[in-house]
């Protein structure tokens, strides 16, 4: 009868055990998602930075040819106002918080013409500070909405420039028919020069 008991006894000491271990791994396994879920975000808001640059970039050189914003993306892709096509944007990129080409366009005054984009995502950045001087407005907001990467002359004129030593994360591949803009003087002074990123420029990607 006592070697009964001492065998119940010792059965439930090992599955009080294993009930700490499954929990033990649950809490690791947990811990090791949330790390894997902050690296990845923190990824995708490094693309959405270097992607909206290239937007950015894109329509200051549409505008440099012609002092006019786009009316849609696609005519950053293919400017088709002169004999021999220009391609300020190698392709529509897509929003990499997600995963589609559904971004919030930023208009002009007038609600007709495209002067920057913003992601359509209403999660919060972990990202909230740390940010080129032409992104200053991105410190501390509350959405990935909020990261507007407009195109503006006076911005630019007063040496809001972008990082030109960052390596895009996730760059545009070797497309050999792809046709840089125009290279010359800007409305309102400056320069479009190659191999640069201060815009506005025509050798974005």
């Amino acid at each position: 009868m006592r070697c009964a008991h001492r065998g119940l006894k010792e059965r439930g000491f090992t599955y009080i055990g294993l009930l700490i271990a499954v929990v033990i791994i649950g809490l690791m396994l947990t811990a090791v998602s949330r790390v894997w879920r902050t690296t990845e975000q923190r990824e995708r808001e490094a693309q959405l930075i270097w992607v909206g640059h290239q937007y950015r970039l894109a329509i200051g050189a549409y505008y440099a040819m012609g002092n006019r914003y786009p009316d849609t993306l696609q005519q950053l892709v293919q400017d088709d106002r002169f004999p021999i096509p220009l391609h300020h944007l190698r392709r529509v990129y897509v929003d990499p918080m997600t995963g589609k080409a559904d971004w919030t366009l930023v208009l002009t005054g007038d609600g007709q013409r495209i002067m920057g984009v913003a992601s359509s995502s209403n999660a919060k950045p972990i990202k909230q500070a740390g940010f080129d001087a032409v992104d200053a407005a991105f410190k501390e907001t509350n959405c990935y909405c909020a990261w507007q990467f407009i195109f503006s002359l006076r911005r630019f004129n007063n040496g809001a420039l972008p990082d030109s030593t960052v390596t895009p994360p996730d760059p545009a591949p070797t497309d050999p028919g792809f046709n840089p803009g125009h290279i010359g003087p800007l409305p309102g002074g400056g320069l479009l020069t190659p191999g640069t990123t201060a815009p506005p420029q025509s050798t974005t990607h």
